[in-house]
């Protein structure tokens, strides 16, 4: 699709003026167009279905994916409810007592606003800072609860990817552990009185000197896929603090790169990927 600019010669609101003259789309492509940020009024991005118009200005739609150069990151999925990026490696969820500022919640809430300044963004879960991929956020409280009070029974899939130190025993297996935190913040497996985590993994590739797995989660505490790989004896590739010897990316190599989950209001399943990053597969060719 390429760009369109349209007149407005009388007294409307966007989206019957989008419906009138944007042709060969459904009624839901057409709002599409407006949640994914690809609707201009006079040169400003506007994501409001009644935003009223006058005579004299200029509708511009643009091409998929144009709508996305405002946001500071990869746009995955937005609509009314959702918004769900890609969250870079080195990256906060959300601020703590030293950074505020420098979040993907922050970011998300400044890119919402610039289509309306009453827009608001709501955290549903979190990534570790250093872990990249899939960030799903609420657009209003009543999506957030939906989601936040049956986290646990609407996800189906929790997939992440992450290049390792030298190969695991098997290509493929589970480990079901107790996992505990210590005063440091590090976690570690007991034998007894820990919180019961469990791991899938299987081997996609391997190199000379790392091997890139597909993981599955059944539970989600903190740090576990880097707890559990690490007492494999495979650490995750730049995970210093869980035994890593090296860091060929200069970041963590784990990435959170499907999220499946049902749709607390349809009941209809939702998938959302983010892709591999590319030094992934290169180490592990």
């Amino acid at each position: 699709m390429q760009e369109k600019r349209y007149s407005v010669d009388e007294q409307d609101t966007l989206l019957p003026f989008l419906l009138a003259h944007v042709t060969g789309k459904s009624r839901n492509s057409v709002k599409s167009l407006l949640t994914r940020g690809q609707v201009q009024v006079d040169g400003k991005t506007v994501t409001r279905h009644d935003h009223p118009l006058l005579p004299g200005q200029t509708v511009v739609v643009l091409p998929q994916g144009a709508g996305d150069k405002k946001a500071p990151f990869p746009i995955l999925y937005e609509d009314g409810r959702l918004l769900v990026i890609e969250k870079p490696a080195g990256l906060l969820s959300m601020a703590t007592d030293k950074e505020k500022v420098r979040t993907a919640y922050h970011m998300a809430t400044d890119y919402v606003r610039k289509a309306d300044p009453r827009n608001r963004i709501f955290i549903v879960h979190r990534l570790d800072r250093a872990t990249s991929g899939v960030l799903l956020f609420a657009k209003d409280e009543e999506t957030k609860r939906a989601f936040q009070d049956n986290w646990d029974k609407l996800v189906g899939r929790r997939g992440y990817l992450a290049v390792v130190e030298g190969r695991p025993p098997k290509d493929s297996d589970t480990i079901r552990t107790l996992l505990r935190e210590n005063a440091a913040h590090k976690v570690y497996s007991v034998r007894s009185g820990g919180k019961e985590a469990i791991t899938h993994y299987t081997m996609v590739s391997a190199g000379k000197e790392y091997a890139l797995l597909e993981i599955d989660l059944d539970t989600g505490r903190k740090n576990q896929i880097r707890a559990h790989l690490s007492e494999l004896g495979c650490p995750v590739a730049g995970d210093r603090d869980y035994g890593a010897a090296t860091d060929p990316l200069g970041r963590l190599c784990l990435h959170a790169h499907e999220l499946v989950l049902t749709d607390p209001f349809t009941g209809e399943e939702r998938i959302f990927r983010a892709e591999a990053p590319a030094g992934f597969r290169k180490l592990t060719r």
